[in-house]
């Protein structure tokens, strides 16, 4: 669907300039008219123009070399040159600097509108790219890094410092501490930003999977490799490459990965030439290296060689002063996802945020949040709605509840949960995160139909 569009067209003869506009004006389309290479300028820099056509002998200039010009200021607006002399230099040329298309005038007077429309097509997916491009952007910048705690705050300054750099960088924490929010965070900084960001769990895979995931495989290089496969370092090139839990990367693939590092060359599986590429890495890791490695479990040299700059992200323990931020986040975020109105929190379901220890982390919070979102009955997050064992954390200075205390909230929380699923089974054990056979167990045990 083409919506309205800017044309301008630049050409010293009146008539010319007048006839075009009154038929692109037909087609719908908003039209402007300059007389020279000053003039197309400066309406350039005052409209916003979608496309541009042009002559190329103008009075004071060259439609080929003012295309370049264009092109450099303004990439999205595309360039219809016309000419009244088919010139095959001409028009090799200003394909080169960036125009859409040539055009020789009388000759191809019936492709213009139609060309001009391909034009408008071209120029409206670019815009639509940089928007998204843009929400990228915004959704993974520092800015929406929810924190105000001293030590959030100084990982973050580190990370601002380090992002413009192509620097390797080693971020260290317990997990669910937000180490890929920052990852995207430092890549969206730098000047990859309009480069891939790949993403691989090292933990969630197998040494040959890991390899074949990476370096991917020529066809025939193992039982079911059918055709080649592009792994992550080629899908990375130009970009970053996220490696988490580097921690678990089996040993044998560590010498692979260092030699990688150190040439900026890999072997796909299978094959024997080299491939070049050219990436950022950012890796993550929830164990200590230095004693992985001293334990023969990790790499000195690839510890060494990971560890050029590294960031420390704090547990959600140590900044207990963001947590009720957070949770108004994930509260809303969750509140549009399930099509509730705004979701508010009580004084006290955040008190017994606060005495948790958070062992998850973040992402731990972000589960509880929106397991409370959905069985909430209101518009407030009541402490009522927490599991037992955050409700257990928060009642009595020593951290103990009775037998029957703990069975009464855990009755209440598995009822609420088999309300919420409407008596499906399958759906509440999901939620409650227990086995369907744990829940029929406990059903049994609390007398829950």
């Amino acid at each position: 669907m083409i919506s309205k569009a800017q044309i301008l067209i630049i050409d010293d003869e009146d008539k010319l300039r007048s006839l075009f506009g009154r038929i692109i004006k037909s087609e719908g389309f908003d039209v402007f008219e300059a007389a020279d290479c000053k003039a197309g300028l400066k309406r350039l820099e005052l409209t916003s123009i979608d496309v541009v056509l042009c002559d190329v002998k103008l009075p004071d200039g060259n439609g080929v070399e003012l295309t370049n010009k264009i092109k450099k200021l303004y990439p999205l607006t595309e360039v219809i040159l016309l000419t009244a002399y088919g010139n095959i230099p001409d028009g090799v040329q200003a394909i080169k600097n960036g125009a859409f298309d040539y055009l020789i005038k009388g000759d191809d007077n019936e492709k213009i509108i139609p060309l001009l429309y391909r034009a408008i097509e071209k120029v409206q997916l670019q815009k639509r790219v940089k928007e998204l491009e843009k929400r990228v952007g915004e959704k993974f910048s520092f800015d929406s890094i929810i924190g105000r705690s001293k030590a959030i705050l100084q990982a973050v300054e580190l990370a601002r410092k380090i992002a413009p750099n192509a620097t390797t960088v080693l971020l260290t924490g317990e997990t669910g501490t937000g180490k890929e929010v920052f990852a995207q965070a430092i890549h969206q900084a730098g000047s990859r930003a309009g480069k891939s960001f790949v993403a691989l769990n090292c933990s969630s895979f197998s040494k040959d999977i890991i390899e074949s995931e990476l370096f991917g495989y020529k066809q025939g290089a193992f039982t079911g490799a059918a055709k080649d496969k592009k792994g992550l370092l080629e899908q990375a090139d130009g970009g970053t490459l996220f490696l988490d839990e580097i921690g678990e990367m089996p040993m044998e693939l560590q010498a692979k990965w260092l030699r990688v590092l150190e040439t900026s060359e890999f072997i796909k599986v299978g094959d024997t030439e080299p491939i070049k590429v050219n990436f950022r890495l950012i890796a993550a890791t929830n164990k200590d290296l230095k004693i992985e490695s001293d334990e023969h479990r990790f790499r000195l040299d690839l510890y060494f060689r990971l560890n050029v700059f590294e960031i420390h992200l704090p547990p959600l323990r140590e900044r207990k002063k963001d947590i009720e931020a957070l949770a108004a986040f994930f509260a809303q975020q969750f509140a549009a996802k399930t099509n509730k109105k705004t979701v508010n929190i009580s004084r006290e379901y955040l008190q017994k945020l606060d005495h948790y220890q958070w062992p998850g982390n973040i992402r731990e919070l972000k589960n509880i949040i929106e397991r409370s979102v959905i069985l909430c009955d209101g518009d407030t997050l009541t402490d009522s709605l927490l599991p037992f064992e955050i409700l257990h954390q928060s009642v009595t200075a020593s951290g103990t509840l009775s037998a029957f205390a703990m069975a009464s909230i855990e009755k209440l929380h598995i009822q609420k949960v088999l309300n919420y699923s409407k008596g499906n089974k399958a759906e509440a054990a999901r939620l409650l995160e227990i086995g369907i056979a744990t829940l029929y167990r406990k059903m049994e045990e609390y007398g829950l139909n």
